[in-house]
């Protein structure tokens, strides 16, 4: 099949739930969306069998009785805690792991929707994480060492991960562009729509065919890589008199007071891409300059609605990005990863070396396409899938 011939054909798409989350696959081959969706469903029960801290039977959860002694985990979540590890050594730890215990205290211990509904008082207390260079990591003999009363939370980098696998799997078998959002976290691979798949990045949630309601939004196009938006509202609840969200800061162990309410990032890939934006919220005033110094294309909604832009992040007839390299998930070897003060950016630079391609799309909206419900652009904060304020469409452009 030509690349024109894939060009011209109409996208399909399907939306479902997994991993607690609002699951959107499309493919430049309607005859394929079938078989496509079932293969991402079996690869999406693998992950929550082995990276859900809401399932007694996970792999996951299965290291909290360890009681620090090494177990030997599946290759899957060997590659998931690398991933983690590897984010948090890129965003000199503003993106960890450890921080699960954290999560339990603030009330963020079960299905989100079942915390929205009981509401139940929590005393917060500031009680830095434990932190991820505590974690031993071997791949070469496949265990995993994690101090006793430490609990891990994969969900700032799992779900983003998943979407980056998936998307390159089912490419890969099925000969067509994919693109798979997990929560909103979007990972493309293959031959893409004419004019890149168009990704509405918004504040509020919404079905594809309608205008925000309310707040700024941007549309852009994606030809390769990942885009992800992290966000303090949407995944919101109260506890007492408190207004809490799942965005922790390590530092303290409690909901980060960002003046941002939602960082919106594109990279190489997915993981990257949701690494990055979740950084950005929990470093705050920096997150900018921190984005600009790693070349990362990202739009910055501060609380009042202002919108801030880096460099890359298109506008109206900004030209095509190159395509970026390959999308390899970027794992270490074996051990632990190197030291990474927090105070410096050691590393972050080469592991976000790549970008996304991504565009400005064509001035005007084409709101034929996948169809559906928008899955939220998103964070993965806090395990068992994650869904954002902001909302994307998953369209062909023309």
């Amino acid at each position: 099949m030509t690349a024109a011939d894939t060009s011209l054909r109409p996208t399909a798409a399907a939306n479902w739930r997994a991993l607690g989350t609002s699951v959107r696959l499309v493919t430049t081959d309607p005859a394929l969306l079938d078989s496509c969706n079932l293969l991402l469903a079996r690869q999406l029960a693998e992950v929550d069998a082995a990276c859900s801290r809401f399932r007694d039977d996970s792999e996951l959860v299965a290291l909290d009785r360890a009681d620090g002694r090494p177990v030997r985990v599946s290759p899957l979540l060997a590659e998931a805690l690398a991933v983690a590890l590897r984010a948090a050594a890129a965003t000199d730890g503003a993106v960890d792991p450890t921080v699960g215990s954290a999560m339990n205290a603030i009330g963020y211990d079960r299905d989100f929707r079942l915390v929205q509904e009981e509401g139940r008082p929590a005393k917060l207390t500031v009680r830095p994480v434990p932190g991820w260079r505590l974690i031993r990591l071997d791949r070469a003999t496949g265990t995993v060492t994690v101090p006793a009363g430490v609990r891990l939370d994969l969900g700032a980098t799992a779900k983003a991960w998943a979407a980056d696998k998936a998307a390159v799997t089912l490419a890969r078998v099925a000969g067509c562009g994919v693109l798979v959002s997990l929560g909103g976290d979007t990972a493309v691979a293959g031959e893409p729509p004419a004019g890149g798949w168009r990704i509405r990045v918004q504040d509020v949630t919404g079905p594809v065919d309608e205008t925000p309601p309310q707040g700024p939004y941007a549309t852009v196009g994606l030809r390769g890589g990942g885009l992800a938006t992290s966000g303090t509202t949407a995944r919101a609840w109260r506890s007492g008199p408190h207004t809490l969200h799942h965005i922790l800061d390590p530092d303290t162990g409690l909901p980060t007071d960002s003046p941002w309410r939602t960082v919106s990032v594109a990279a190489a890939t997915c993981a990257d891409a949701n690494a990055a934006s979740t950084a950005a919220l929990i470093k705050g005033t920096g997150a900018e300059r921190w984005l600009s110094g790693l070349g990362l294309p990202a739009r910055l909604v501060a609380r009042d609605g202002t919108v801030v832009t880096t460099p890359g992040w298109p506008t109206t007839g900004t030209p095509q990005f190159p395509p970026p390299p390959p999308l390899p998930i970027p794992v270490p070897d074996s051990g632990a990863p190197p030291p990474n003060p927090r105070s410096s950016n050691a590393g972050g630079a080469e592991y976000f070396a790549a970008r996304a391609d991504i565009s400005a799309p064509p001035a005007f909206e084409d709101k034929g396409g996948s169809g559906g419900a928008a899955p939220r652009v998103g964070t993965g904060r806090g395990g068992g899938g994650e869904e954002s304020p902001a909302a994307d469409t998953t369209e062909a452009a023309p």
